[in-house]
């Protein structure tokens, strides 16, 4: 007779995992998730990806992002809605393969945060736009809607670099786990 509920579970696929950080996680990570994903769609890589965002304050949990920035998200056909802003966890330092952040403040309180062995996965987004100087995106909260369009200017500039080390970094995370895995020999 079998027990299912003493079967050995299957492990998940491995993933490789982003997570896209601004201060409270309703105007410039989630549209910056929006726009990976959807940009990701039309990628073949060696795993799969796990894109999410959250805020380094826990000021609008469970809120979905600013009104402006949905508008300005769905005019560039990305629909962002669906996402509710959280807070950055410590269990996201151990988690995520890369930590991206959308300004200098925001990877300070980052770096404050994570235990030094992670600090080599928080990165500023802007760092895969070189021609951009400076490289941090300003926050749009308090301003109008210009903000906004721009913010999503930054972030599609940074697209190119980083699907490039997305696909550099699922290669090197698949070769990883085929190395470790005894069926592969």
């Amino acid at each position: 007779m079998r027990f299912p509920w003493r079967s050995k579970p299957q492990p998940a696929p491995e993933t490789l995992r982003v997570l896209l950080v601004c201060m409270g996680n309703i105007c410039r990570s989630p549209m910056a998730e929006g726009v990976l994903r959807q940009r990701l769609a039309t990628r073949q890589l060696a795993l799969p990806v796990e894109v999410d965002s959250a805020g380094t304050h826990g000021y609008h949990e469970g809120a979905a992002p600013d009104p402006r920035a949905q508008a300005a998200a769905l005019r560039r056909g990305v629909d962002i809605s669906k996402l509710q802003a959280r807070q950055v966890e410590a269990v996201d330092f151990i988690r995520f393969d890369l930590l991206l952040v959308m300004d200098e403040d925001n990877r300070a309180a980052l770096l404050e945060t994570a235990a030094e062995e992670y600090h080599g996965k928080i990165r500023l987004l802007l760092e895969y736009a070189p021609e951009r100087t400076p490289r941090s995106i300003p926050d749009p909260y308090y301003g109008g809607s210009t903000g906004f369009e721009r913010v999503l200017d930054m972030v599609e500039e940074s697209m190119a670099g980083l699907l490039d080390e997305i696909e550099r970094l699922s290669a090197e995370k698949a070769r990883r786990l085929a190395g470790h895995n005894p069926s592969s020999a």
